[in-house]
């Protein structure tokens, strides 16, 4: 004896159940097809569904191309129909007459807007604060007709430029230029490119975004710096330091035989004169390892002029750390995007080349709140790298106690040495201390100052 059960799923699919005289269940699905009224309902369904995707997209295309003037001029053209059809008004229909005419004479200049290519190039991407950058807006027309003129709306930063696009021929290339001069340090984003096509009652507009778009890198000023200035390395084999060790390079003096001191070390002739044993004793030398620490608090300046000659000064700094081949650290409170975690809170810019350090400072941009300037050289002090100088980069807001409260976190082994950058100021450098203060109120002013210092 058996017994079977159906069980309808709401799908075409059914399942049946079935019990046999031994004890055993047997299962199985069987897949029917569906109902009329079931295929009705599907039918329904994605017929509104493609209805309402049709609806979106025809408001979206109308709200894109009809303006506020062709509004106005199709609201117009209706209520003159009414009132010729129902309230029999010869005015009304000139007023539709008027209307459909001006439909049909802008309707034309609608066609070709999407027959274009738009693309962007530069003569290179980057360039020093001042200086011109060769931009080109290339139009190529894909269609086999010609394309009339339109307009091009290119985004440069935060600004629009309207650049327009002559008539093109079929299959046709035109490359518009368009020269721009950075006048600030930054990121210029060139892009993107929108093509408007509009007629000349202002009824209609097309338009075609490209959204490609080209980073422009305009670097801090910079100035070229003597060799081996501000106390960096004037030989290959290191810097001699004033901790004292048994066996370098850069002889010290000599003094009296220790137990363990090794017999290679001991200066014969000093031992002649005196009868025992004398060793020769050594300066540690050292690889320089120049740090930089940036200021970027923007309370700590006078204005923005101020705040870039100092982007200035260390730019120049770092890059001719770069150039010398010197093991550098640069840090600030401040860090572009994608640099390297560093000590503690800091971040170290990218330094690996001159290249990366100018986009650095290109990036960098003034804090309203950050950490101090004693709480950055605190950090940095407290690197896994043995400093040989410090460059303490300021703004003339900075108090001087500050200054020699953050010098005096670095051990007597590192030279530490503060700039202070003062627009208009006269050059100046004066000694705090074991500290070196150079004032720098033009950029011009920084080679010497650090001449200057290298001998101080």
């Amino acid at each position: 004896m058996s017994t079977e059960t159906g069980r309808n799923t709401g799908t075409s699919q059914r399942t049946y159940t079935r019990h046999t005289e031994l004890g055993s269940t047997v299962t199985s699905t069987r897949f029917e097809r569906p109902t009329r009224r079931a295929r009705l309902r599907r039918g329904l369904r994605r017929t509104l569904r493609r209805a309402r995707r049709r609806l979106l997209r025809l408001r979206r295309w109308l709200g894109e191309t009809i303006t506020a003037t062709g509004w106005l001029i199709l609201g117009a053209g209706v209520l003159g129909i009414l009132g010729g059809v129902l309230l029999g008004w010869i005015e009304g229909w000139y007023l539709a007459c008027v209307a459909v005419i001006l439909v049909l004479c802008a309707s034309p200049f609608l066609i070709g807007v999407r027959a274009y290519k738009m693309t962007i190039s530069t003569d290179r991407d980057r360039v020093f604060a001042g200086s011109e950058v060769a931009v080109a807006l290339n139009a190529e027309n894909l269609a086999t007709r010609p394309a009339l003129a339109s307009t091009a709306e290119l985004t440069v930063g935060d600004a629009v430029v309207e650049v327009p696009v002559p008539l093109l021929g079929p299959r046709g290339e035109r490359s518009i230029p368009l020269p721009l001069t950075a006048p600030n340090r930054g990121v210029i984003w060139l892009g993107p490119v929108t093509v408007s096509k509009r007629d000349p009652v202002g009824l209609f507009r097309r338009e075609m975004t490209w959204r490609k778009r080209l980073r422009l890198w305009v670097h801090p000023r910079i100035v070229f710096l003597p060799q081996h200035t501000a106390g960096m390395v004037r030989d290959l084999d290191g810097q001699t330091s004033r901790i004292l060790t048994d066996s370098d390079l850069s002889f010290h003096a000599v003094r009296d035989y220790a137990r363990g001191d090794s017999y290679r070390h001991v200066h014969w002739r000093s031992t002649a004169k005196t009868g025992a044993l004398m060793v020769r004793q050594y300066e540690e030398s050292r690889l320089a390892r120049v740090a930089l620490v940036f200021d970027a608090l923007r309370s700590e300046y006078v204005d923005t002029e101020e705040f870039e000659l100092a982007v200035s000064v260390a730019a120049s700094i770092s890059v001719q750390a770069i150039r010398d081949g010197r093991e550098r650290y640069v840090a600030s409170a401040w860090h572009p995007e994608g640099s390297r975690a560093g000590v503690g809170e800091l971040n170290e810019l990218p330094s690996r080349t001159a290249t990366m350090m100018l986009d650095a400072w290109a990036e960098l941009e003034a804090l309203t709140e950050g950490p101090s300037l004693e709480y950055l050289a605190h950090r940095v002090s407290h690197t896994r790298d043995q400093l040989s100088i410090v460059y303490l980069i300021v703004g003339s807001h900075t108090d001087p106690l500050r200054l020699r409260r953050a010098a005096s976190l670095f051990p007597a082994s590192v030279r530490v040495m503060v700039i202070r950058a003062e627009r208009l100021a006269d050059p100046r450098s004066v000694v705090s201390g074991e500290t070196m203060v150079l004032t720098v109120g033009a950029l011009g002013d920084l080679p010497q100052l650090l001449v200057r210092g290298s001998k101080g």
